[in-house]
């Protein structure tokens, strides 16, 4: 009877090594068991199930109408159909604002579904919220920058961070996020040098969109990889399926472009 050889699902732990060794992380969005089948087999290291669903699958114009339900449903199918990388669900809107007692209650929710991790926007205001959390044995992600959830208070999907006031204060929640214990951090369509900055004053992993080179690594949302559908983009958005033979060929490019530092290209970067 021969053995069977298991595919070992990675860690934070993991994520942190690559990070010291110097490899990019590469991280995709992912709400199905068949593209985190396709994903996991093109060398993905972390799939997110990121409340951009909202958006690309169930058709809203923001992420604000995705419930906890929404989410635990696709991260149980994401786990399904994966073996290798790191889970990571979205804590969606109005699911952790309240207290830290709200967010546990949710956040333990979609671990029972089959995350690893919960990512939480929000600066240093969320910072005890993140302690909490951490505390009670669930690790966080923190997002800052461009905080998809906070659209309207921002007044649309503008680029955050610019100007020295504006770059301190990201600079001063990302620190706050760290100390309060998240392991990993998103950085949404801010300029690169700041990003870059902010990578370099962290020990955790920076996970850049619209950030940069410089960060730790970079996520891709699952349907800009592949051009579904087609049509302006925002601009750090690249259309991997130009070129490509097949879907699993061009989720292999993106991976090979992120690891290799081709991806993101000065093309899509913000200026400060």
């Amino acid at each position: 009877m021969s053995a069977q050889t298991t595919t070992r699902r990675l860690t934070q732990l993991d994520l942190a090594k690559l990070r010291a060794s110097g490899e990019k992380v590469a991280m995709f969005t992912c709400y199905d068991a068949s593209f985190a089948r396709l994903l996991d087999g093109a060398g993905v290291d972390s799939l997110l199930v990121g409340d951009s669903l909202g958006m690309v699958v169930q058709g809203h114009d923001s992420t604000l109408p995705v419930s906890v339900a929404d989410i635990a449903y696709h991260v149980a199918a994401v786990k399904r159909g994966s073996d290798r990388p790191f889970l990571i669900a979205d804590m969606p809107f109005g699911s952790y604002q309240e207290s830290p007692a709200q967010a546990f209650r949710n956040a333990a929710a979609l671990m029972a579904a089959g995350a690893q991790m919960v990512k939480l926007e929000g600066g240093r205001e969320m910072a005890p919220t993140v302690e909490f959390l951490v505390q009670r044995g669930i690790p966080v992600c923190g997002h800052i920058g461009l905080t998809p959830q906070s659209v309207h208070a921002l007044g649309g999907y503008k680029v955050q961070g610019k100007g020295e006031e504006a770059a301190r204060r990201l600079q001063d929640d990302a620190l706050a996020l760290q100390a309060a214990g998240a392991t990993l951090l998103v950085l949404e369509a801010i300029p690169a040098p700041l990003a870059a900055a902010v990578t370099a004053a962290l020990h955790i992993v920076t996970i850049g969109i619209g950030a940069g080179v410089d960060c730790s690594g970079q996520v891709l949302v699952l349907h800009d990889v592949f051009d579904i559908p087609p049509g302006k983009k925002a601009k750090f958005v690249r259309n991997f399926m130009a070129g490509a033979s097949s879907i699993a060929d061009a989720a292999a490019r993106a991976v090979t472009a992120i690891k290799d530092g081709s991806y993101p290209a000065p093309e899509h970067t913000y200026a400060p």
